[in-house]
């Protein structure tokens, strides 16, 4: 048999553990705590995405860089742009990073679009997503304003990509 070891007011022992002393009181015990009444728990809605379109992606200058101070306040910032996916791969119909694109058949063929019309997305967990060249899309996430080389042409931006749902018009 083990011998018994106090320890913080208990004794223990191989196969059970008993108080030393009944006397003491128990430090967890709410016998006698005042009752105290709360608030009901208000749950704090996710932050909106704001929708916001291509023209004021044009705010990034392609040719210097500039950016303007209404596109610069959205950097960092959980935004919803509607537009068309193009996949980085012509062989898969199923990726997490692909380009948004403004209008149907942009990268496709030659020349690619300003940077300021191209936004590289990765989506969040490396998540895939049906890509389809043919359907616009809603893309909500946080934007960077970063100029990316990509297969098909400098993207002046990149989206960490949180959701993608079948364009609407609302």
């Amino acid at each position: 048999m083990l011998p018994l070891v106090a320890l913080a007011g208990l004794a223990v022992g191989s196969t059970a553990i008993a108080p030393t002393s009944a006397a003491r009181p128990d430090p967890f015990s709410l016998a006698g705590a005042p009752t105290v009444v709360t608030a009901p728990v208000r749950t704090v809605p996710a932050a909106e995405p704001i929708t916001i379109d291509w023209r004021t992606l044009g705010g990034l200058n392609p040719t210097t860089g500039a950016v303007a101070p209404a596109l610069k306040a959205l950097n960092g910032q959980l935004v919803r742009i509607a537009g068309y996916v193009v996949p980085l791969d012509d062989a898969t119909q199923e990726d997490a990073e692909f380009l948004l694109v403004p209008y149907y058949g942009a990268c496709i063929h030659t020349p690619p679009p300003p940077p300021n019309q191209m936004v590289l997305v990765e989506m969040s967990g490396r998540q895939k997503i049906r890509l389809d060249l043919f359907e616009a899309v809603w893309l909500e996430g946080k934007l960077s304003i970063d100029v990316v080389e990509s297969l098909y042409g400098t993207a002046g931006f990149q989206i960490k990509g949180m959701k993608v749902s079948p364009y609407t018009k609302k």
